[in-house]
């Protein structure tokens, strides 16, 4: 898939650099909490409340913390947050899509178009960049969980795309359809995903140079920064040169 290593190399970079744990927590407990009041608050019974909660274990949010935005999803005075999908273009041509969750899309639509201009990109309007990336399910174990073969198996079974293996992990890939079967598999088979969500994969991409690409990542930061903002994905395909400088931070 175009990018695939790429991407995973800038987001373990990322993820490595990111020491801001409240704000991380603080995000991950609006997204348990959404989930919990779009379904039932028993996360056996509630597919993306379960999703919810294993990202937050993944980063080692406290369980009283959890349990705690499970229970304000129970309250009368709970926020009435809803999910936003912002698309554009920053440095270099490089297609972004950046999801949210908000209270107040009066707050927070002008914040996401500040960024992306000052940042000499554009935002755009909704499927403007869109048709350049694939929505997949995304679940990845460590090498040593079992087998490339065994994972397959049990993965194919359950309808995943694609199962690729290098150094470091299994990562399967599914259709959005098939994800919770295909999840529910795995860990029934395996144990908890290290790594189970939806995600946009590019399918084209765009090579801003190496200054571009600086401008990007910072815009990439900003972006991650916002209170609002729970993921973003773009479609950059960056030298070498750059990726090496970049994994090394």
């Amino acid at each position: 898939m175009a990018g695939h290593s790429q991407f995973k190399n800038i987001m373990h970079r990322k993820g490595g650099q990111d020491a801001k744990r409240a704000k991380i927590f603080n995000k991950l407990a609006r997204e348990i909490t959404v989930a919990a009041k779009a379904g039932l608050p028993d996360p056996a019974m509630n597919p993306r409340l379960r999703a919810a909660i294993q990202a937050a274990r993944q980063k080692n949010m406290p369980k009283d913390r959890i349990d705690r935005a499970i229970k304000v999803s129970e309250g009368n005075d709970a926020a009435n947050y809803e999910s936003i999908r912002y698309e554009g273009y920053g440095p270099g041509g490089v297609a972004l899509i950046v999801e949210a969750l908000t209270d107040n899309r009066n707050r927070t639509a002008p914040e996401i178009r500040t960024a992306f201009a000052k940042a000499g990109g554009a935002l755009g309007e909704t499927n403007s960049v869109s048709f350049m990336f694939q929505r997949l399910g995304v679940l990845t174990y460590p090498l040593k969980t079992a087998s490339s073969d065994a994972i397959f198996e049990v993965a194919a079974e359950a309808g995943a795309e694609n199962v690729e293996s290098d150094s470091d992990e299994h990562e399967v890939t599914t259709t959005v359809e098939n994800f919770s079967a295909v999840r529910d598999a795995l860990e029934a088979k395996f144990g908890p995903a290290t790594n189970a969500a939806l995600e946009w994969r590019p399918v084209t991409t765009a090579a801003p140079t190496d200054e571009q690409a600086e401008s990007l990542l910072k815009l990439i930061d900003v972006l991650e920064d916002n209170d609002d903002v729970q993921s973003v994905a773009a479609n950059a395909e960056l030298s070498d040169e750059l990726m090496q400088r970049l994994t090394a931070d």
